[in-house]
């Protein structure tokens, strides 16, 4: 499955993410944001479970805002892969 999440509140804007069948991280591209920082985010999760993956990642907050990009992959991954195979 592969799909495009609009973000809120982070200098990245997109992410186009790819999760396999056995909801599997593939890749994630994100579109703006810090591009060291989320290039090795991809490279930490790639071939992680999106539950595991959400349960690392929510809640993290970048300095006063009350998201961060971490947060919104956790949140697209619970709404396009969690809550559809349930």
């Amino acid at each position: 499955m592969k799909f495009v999440y609009r973000t809120e509140g982070t200098c990245c804007q997109v992410f186009e993410i790819e999760v396999d069948d056995n909801r599997r991280i593939q890749n994630v591209n994100f579109f703006g944001g810090c591009n060291g920082n989320l290039q090795g985010i991809c490279s930490l999760i790639k071939g992680m479970d999106a539950g595991e993956v959400v349960d690392r990642l929510q809640g993290i907050r970048c300095g006063a805002k009350s998201t961060s990009c971490p947060d919104q992959l956790s949140k697209a991954l619970r709404q396009h892969v969690l809550e559809e195979t349930k």
